[in-house]
């Protein structure tokens, strides 16, 4: 019988991460081979423990999935990344894959469902919804409209807007993705001006609105 294929999990909710260990565990041919909380500890834990795949949420107490998945891409691109995530699907599938991702899922998606995407990606496959292949067909095809204001913010411009909506202030910001305060009062302006907002506090309002409607 072979070894168990080895699984790395990068997730900062400790309660997720377990369950998400015993669906693996339970199965015959998968293992977790080591589990991080951090894009940094995630980081290391991928050097450091040779995984077959890693499995990293977007959302990371510091640090980002978006960064995992780049920095793993750069580092090892035979490293295959899933990630798992309760994001909108239509915002950030595509940005994950275009980084490097392999596939994404999302959380709310049936443990059969997040089995099956990992065994995709393990297999060399690239792993989708059906809606995110659609759009990603139509984007080809030339017929996907015109996307909406935060649909035109770069990756790094995203994160910092949803941070700045889950209330972290500019300091924390930068600390969290590992930038300067400058470069995220940059990153501030840029979004305001794409957003056609004015001041600073509208744009804090404005992305604490559009991180609470979406349950962020």
């Amino acid at each position: 019988m072979s070894e168990p294929l080895r699984v790395l999990l990068i997730d900062d909710h400790p309660l997720f991460r377990r369950g998400l260990a015993q669906l693996i565990e339970d199965e015959a041919d998968l293992e977790v081979c080591g589990e991080a909380g951090s894009a940094p500890e995630g980081l290391e834990a991928a050097r450091e423990l040779a995984p077959d795949v890693v499995l990293v949420d977007l959302s990371l107490g510091e640090g980002s999935g978006l960064e995992v998945v780049r920095a793993l891409a750069q580092r090892a691109p035979e490293l295959p990344t899933l990630v798992v995530s309760m994001h909108e699907e239509a915002l950030y599938a595509e940005r994950c894959l275009r980084a490097g991702a392999r596939g994404y899922v999302r959380k709310q998606e049936a443990s059969e469902t997040v089995l099956d995407a990992l065994r995709q990606v393990l297999a060399g496959e690239v792993y989708t919804s059906p809606a995110v292949a659609q759009r990603l067909l139509r984007r080809v095809r030339g017929d996907v409209a015109d996307a909406g204001p935060v649909d035109r913010l770069s990756d790094r411009e995203l994160e910092v807007f949803q941070a700045l909506g889950r209330g972290r202030g500019t300091r924390e910001i930068a600390e969290a993705l590992h930038l300067s305060v400058k470069t995220v009062e940059g990153y501030r302006a840029q979004i305001k001006q794409k957003l056609g907002l004015e001041s600073g506090a509208e744009l804090v309002h404005h992305a604490v609105r559009w991180v609470v409607e979406r349950g962020l």
